[in-house]
Order: structure tokens, then C-alpha cells, then sequence
């Protein structure tokens, strides 16, 4: 049963990431200061994740944990940093 959690946990993720992508699109179409900030922002935290991925991935391996284990850690700040953002945005 495995397989149905990690399912269901790339399902949220998915549902995340479109949400995420079509609030940001809306925020940029609006355009004002906000547009710009939103542009900014969403290059930069490409930036500061995938450098916190490739940490997370990396130290697992230099840990010895296995390919699968160090995929699933180097995830956890790209699920945090898009959790975030939908938050954010269905607050603004």
C-alpha cells in the first residue's frame, strides 16, 4: 500500500505546483508594483531551492542512503517552498 501514499502525496504536490503557477500568472497579469515583485521573488527561490535540493540529495548520498531516499529528501524543500507559495498567494 505504499504506492497509494506516494500516489496521492504526487497528486497534492501536482495540485500544488499548478495552483502555484496559475495564482502567479493571475498576480503578473494584473501588473502594478505587485507583478514585478512577484517575478523577482519566483526567480530567486528557484535559486535558494534547487541549491537546497542538491544539498539534501547530496548529503543523503554521502550518508550512504540509497538513490530512492536521497530523491525523497531532496524533495522535501522543493514540497516546502511550493506549500509556501500557495499559501502566500492565497492570502494576497
Amino acid at each position: 500500500m505504499w504506492f497509494v501514499k506516494s500516489w496521492i502525496e504526487a497528486a497534492q504536490f501536482s495540485l500544488d505546483v499548478q495552483a502555484v503557477i496559475a495564482m502567479r500568472l493571475m498576480k503578473i497579469a494584473a501588473g502594478g508594483r505587485g507583478s514585478g515583485v512577484e517575478c523577482t521573488r519566483m526567480v530567486a527561490e528557484k535559486f535558494d531551492t534547487v541549491t537546497a535540493a542538491q544539498t539534501a540529495g547530496a548529503l543523503a548520498l554521502l550518508k550512504g542512503k540509497s538513490v530512492e531516499a536521497a530523491t525523497e529528501l531532496a524533495m522535501v524543500p522543493v514540497r516546502r517552498r511550493v506549500r509556501a507559495n500557495r499559501l502566500r498567494l492565497i492570502r494576497d
